[in-house]
């Protein structure tokens, strides 16, 4: 079981959730213009969880970068607090160690390297990484490598996580046990979250709120609201209920 860990002092002020007002995201390519987003609008209040999930290529990437402010919409509105994207890929550099990896982001809010393992240390431990601080990716797991990545995301002191897909290259028993560690940390260091997911079971295990958006160009046809405390259980009668609903409003028939 994971312990509370050191709270991680992040500026709080102003507005710590997410609003996404009918957003409009368009790309020029070689072939043309792409339409990502036509009038794509989402809420994720401060301390929820959102999921987001819909047909591959309808623009749900692009919804987290928009919400990051690494794109800007075409049109439409976009109001979130200072976010961290959490990409599919871990990104881990393959030459640091894994405290250093976690304490990228300590480094880039100005700590030094003692100063960034000091910090990094005791959320390594809670987050079941002890004895493998000075391991390198290559001799880490797929799941801990996750955890190493998702640890980073968390130290940059951001209100809003924007996760893409963190846990797709898992194989099925390391990602069961991957959400429920993640649904497990979120409880103890609660941030605002959106979650994209191609998973829907996932995503009705983890969220509060599960977004179904339609195929390009994308915007929300459904939400879906999980009133169920945590922890849940994949089995419970609700959840599949849920997950059916989830699938009916993506088009898909049992």
């Amino acid at each position: 079981m994971i312990e509370a860990p050191v709270k991680e002092p992040r500026d709080l002020s102003g507005p710590t959730g997410v609003q996404v007002e009918v957003v409009s995201r368009t790309f020029v390519t070689k072939r043309g213009e792409v339409k990502a987003l036509d009038g794509m609008s989402l809420r994720a209040p401060q301390g929820a969880v959102v999921a987001v999930v819909g047909p591959s290529g309808c623009g749900k990437s692009t919804l987290l970068e928009l919400i990051c402010g690494l794109q800007s919409p075409d049109a439409g509105t976009v109001t979130a607090a200072p976010a961290v994207l959490m990409p599919q890929r871990d990104l881990l550099l393959p030459w640091l160690s894994a405290i250093d990896n976690a304490g990228l982001a300590l480094r880039a809010r100005g700590l030094g390297r003692d100063e960034a393992r000091a910090h990094a240390a005791p959320w390594l431990e809670r987050f079941g990484l002890a004895g493998f601080e000075r391991t390198r990716p290559a001799e880490l797991s797929g799941g801990m490598r996750q955890r190493v990545s998702f640890l980073r995301s968390l130290l940059a002191g951001k209100p809003v996580l924007a996760l893409d897909e963190p846990f797709a290259a898992l194989d099925a028993i390391t990602r069961a046990e991957m959400q429920a560690w993640l649904a497990h940390v979120l409880e103890i260091e609660s941030r605002t979250v959106v979650l994209v997911t191609h998973d829907v079971e996932e995503a009705v295990m983890l969220g509060d709120r599960v977004v179904v958006m339609s195929p390009r160009p994308g915007k929300a046809v459904a939400e879906i609201e999980v009133e169920l405390q945590r922890p849940r259980r994949r089995t419970d009668p609700a959840i599949v209920a849920l997950r059916e609903r989830t699938l009916e409003a993506l088009g898909v028939r049992a």
